[in-house]
């Protein structure tokens, strides 16, 4: 017998993409002064493909994910970045008397 997933135990990642009528901004621009967009409610943010807009404690959750998902690539391209860099930089021996060899 197979157990049943319950729903609930994980939230569910929701797809954003930045509002197509203010671009991101959260806000529009109006005759003499910036209005707030109403198409994302002044967040900037939509569901991808639905443009359906989410409720504030639910934009914070997703946007949470976001930031982090965000957070973790950004470690892990400094990290690729200082491998490449400490290779870089040290001596491979193979330029004349032994010392470290550029290409130049």
């Amino acid at each position: 017998m197979q157990k049943a997933r319950v729903p609930g135990f994980k939230r569910e990642r929701i797809e954003l993409e930045s509002c197509s009528i203010c671009e991101g901004r959260a806000v529009v621009k109006g005759v003499f002064y910036e209005l707030v967009c109403t198409d994302c409610n002044g967040s900037g943010w939509v569901v991808r493909g639905s443009k359906l807009v989410l409720s504030s404690d639910e934009l914070v959750t997703q946007l949470s994910f976001k930031l982090q998902q965000t957070q973790r690539e950004i470690a892990a391209l400094k990290a690729s970045a200082n491998v490449a860099m400490s290779l870089h930089e040290k001596s491979n021996r193979l330029g004349a008397g032994g010392t470290n060899y550029t290409g130049d």
